[in-house]
């Protein structure tokens, strides 16, 4: 079977009828197979042979409704198109509900019949590069997939597995840029609403006005220039998660508004008087003391309660150093991929004045000095000298006369990056059992290089 062709399955107890409709589908490019018995067609059938079904509705022996949830049952997500000469609203909700993707009345057209093959096509495809994108970012926040080996990072990590699958409100803490956003997904994506929406809102970057509108929506005519009604982005979160990043830049007003949707799981649109109900999981961020905020009166003691039920607190890179040649490592990798470059990483001098660095801007720092230094560095790694244009370097570091002393408790960054290595291979072989196979598979090496890793670590299987 044509692998470059659209696949398409025709079910027809008229013969002729699927004479022409092959012959339509064949000239527009797809390759086709047609059953004039629809009971062989069920049987013969197979998940991912096919791209489309199309029946008859009025059969002998099997009728079309039948056809459709005997191959739903078995592929649930390939679309059917059902064919019909009697046309009836009951019909078509009947077919509809039962999964059908579209409705083709006879007689028809052969442009009207290849415009429905396209649209169902096209709608396959689109639900395959969801789904692909959906595992892509399931994948891409794995728990295991945040870079870090620090006790700190650990504890936190250990915090948020066992918080994200408990449907409750969480408040994630710490300085701008040590990643608040990034744990949020994590928590979201290895949560049960991992198949629905993800929406984040900086709630310091939108005036008053503009802020309560996008987080709650309007109604037509509420205000000047209100000419239609709006979901907000809690009706858009709907069966999903909320990110509230900044929350206490959040104005009064709207901390009542959203207190209220706490509690009740219900809010009103502005202009509205009828109550919208939504189910959404709340997740929230702060690099500022709340509870000083609360002393202050510009923040709600009691809202503050229902967002902290649970406290993630994240550490500042300056207290992850041993993590800081993990991170070099991860966004040199990244960057090396983006622009097909070939920077090994940073010399031996750099890396101590890399990890010595207080970092106020903390991770998100750290990745822009090493986006800028991997621009301008001509050599195969990143230098004291390219390194010093984008951090203030004090003149002692790196060239001090007590370099020996300074480097004793510095790990170097190849040690650094073997020892990661080895840890994240043992752990891959505890986890699928010491099947090296698997383990493999996980780390994207093939075996002859993973036989070679376990040998070169001594990793005992």
């Amino acid at each position: 079977m044509p692998e470059n062709k659209k696949r398409i399955l025709l079910i027809d107890n008229e013969a002729g009828l699927c004479r022409m409709m092959e012959q339509i589908l064949q000239d527009n490019g797809y390759f086709t197979r047609s059953y004039t018995s629809p009971q062989k067609a069920v049987e013969d059938f197979t998940a991912s042979a096919w791209d489309l079904v199309i029946s008859d509705i009025k059969m002998p022996g099997m009728s079309g409704l039948e056809v459709l949830q005997a191959i739903k049952a078995k592929q649930h997500d390939i679309p059917i198109i059902m064919i019909t000469a009697y046309a009836t609203v009951d019909m078509s909700i009947q077919a509809l509900r039962k999964g059908a993707y579209d409705m083709l009345t006879k007689p028809f057209e052969p442009d009207e019949l290849v415009y429905r093959v396209k649209n169902a096509l096209q709608q396959r495809q689109l639900l395959e590069e969801n789904r692909e994108l959906r595992a892509e970012l399931e994948d891409k926040f794995r728990f295991d997939n945040i870079i870090g080996a620090s006790d700190g990072l650990k504890s936190v990590l250990e915090r948020i597995s066992k918080v994200a699958v408990r449907d409750t409100s969480i408040l994630v803490t710490g300085e701008s840029g040590t990643g608040k956003e990034l744990i949020a997904q994590a928590i979201h994506y290895n949560s049960p609403r991992h198949e629905k929406r993800f929406v984040a809102i900086n709630c310091g970057a939108l005036p008053e006005n503009l802020l309560e509108s996008e987080l709650f929506g309007y109604k037509k005519g509420a205000f000047t220039g209100a000419t239609e009604s709006r979901y907000g982005l809690l009706e858009a979160a709907n069966g999903g998660t909320l990110f509230l990043d900044e929350v206490g830049n959040l104005p009064m007003n709207v901390q009542k508004t959203l207190l209220r949707f706490l509690q009740e799981k219900e809010f009103n649109r502005i202009g509205d008087t009828t109550p919208t109900r939504v189910d959404v999981r709340i997740l929230s961020a702060t690099n500022s003391d709340l509870k000083e905020a609360i002393k202050q009166g510009l923040f709600r003691e009691d809202l503050y309660y229902r967002l902290n039920v649970v406290n993630i607190h994240l550490p500042p890179l300056r207290e992850r150093c041993n993590d800081i040649p993990l991170l070099a490592a991860h966004f040199i990798h990244l960057q090396n991929q983006k622009f097909t470059t070939a920077i090994k990483g940073f010399e031996n001098e750099a890396l101590r004045i890399l990890s010595d660095y207080q970092w106020p801007g903390n991770i998100r720092q750290l990745k822009n000095v090493i986006e800028a230094c991997m621009t301008i560095e001509s050599g195969e790694s990143i230098s004291r000298e390219t390194l010093s244009q984008f951090i203030d370097i004090q003149p002692e570091q790196g060239i001090s006369g007590d370099k020996e002393e300074n480097t004793e408790n510095k790990v170097p960054f190849t040690t650094a990056l073997e020892r990661f290595e080895a840890d994240l291979l043992s752990e891959l072989l505890r986890k699928h059992g010491g099947n090296i196979d698997a383990a493999a598979r996980e780390a994207g090496m093939n075996m002859v290089t993973m036989y070679r890793k376990i040998k070169k670590y001594g990793i005992k299987k």
